[in-house]
């Protein structure tokens, strides 16, 4: 589980589209991210090894029952009591840079592990998805501008803060960045 999780940050490192010195020598165009995380954790109530039905306490003391895949490796090894992580993460990046002649275009990576044979079960998935587009034009008295999106479409927007609308020019390349990862682990109790 921890070479999926060096996989996930080392991927998350590099998935911007420009490098941290770059951006620091770049010119006074926008770049702007958020990013939110999420943990929780349950205790495995029940589990049956042969129909792989497991159930699930959560920290309020709601529970669930699902039926294991069998993509879930090493379920042999989990036991009542243990507990079962989640981990999620999303981010979104807009990023605006001088356009040297690339058209609207989109891409998505996607990257999977998990545990090894004999270790305890844990996977990861990772799902990162660029769009870029060129701003069309730029309003600033209506506080809008418009893209082309990679299906050659234009589309007017309203700017949230008017200032960034001073930040880009006709003909930049607006890169959006969004990130989606989970992580699911399980570990031992402490008296185990």
């Amino acid at each position: 589980m921890n070479k999926v999780l060096i996989l996930l940050v080392t991927l998350l490192l590099i998935s911007s589209p420009a490098w941290a010195g770059e951006k620091a020598a770049a010119t006074d165009k926008l770049s702007m991210s958020a990013t939110q995380t999420a943990t929780i954790s349950a205790a495995v109530e029940a589990i049956n090894h042969e129909t792989r039905e497991v159930t699930l306490r959560g920290p309020e003391g709601n529970t669930v029952s699902f039926v294991a895949s069998e993509e879930a490796r090493n379920l042999d090894q989990v036991s009542v009591g243990d507990i079962v992580v989640a981990e999620y993460m999303e981010s979104i990046s807009v990023d605006v840079f001088a356009n040297d002649g690339m058209e609207p275009g989109t891409g998505e990576l996607v990257v999977t592990g998990r545990s090894e044979k004999g270790e305890m079960p844990g996977g990861a998935v990772m799902d990162t998805v660029v769009v870029t587009a060129t701003v069309e034009d730029i309003n600033i008295e209506a506080n809008t501008f418009k893209l082309k999106g990679p299906d050659g479409k234009v589309k007017e927007y309203t700017a949230r803060n008017p200032e960034n609308l001073k930040k880009a020019e006709v003909g930049d390349l607006v890169v959006i960045t969004f990130t989606e990862a989970i992580a699911l682990s399980v570990k031992k109790t402490a008296a185990e």
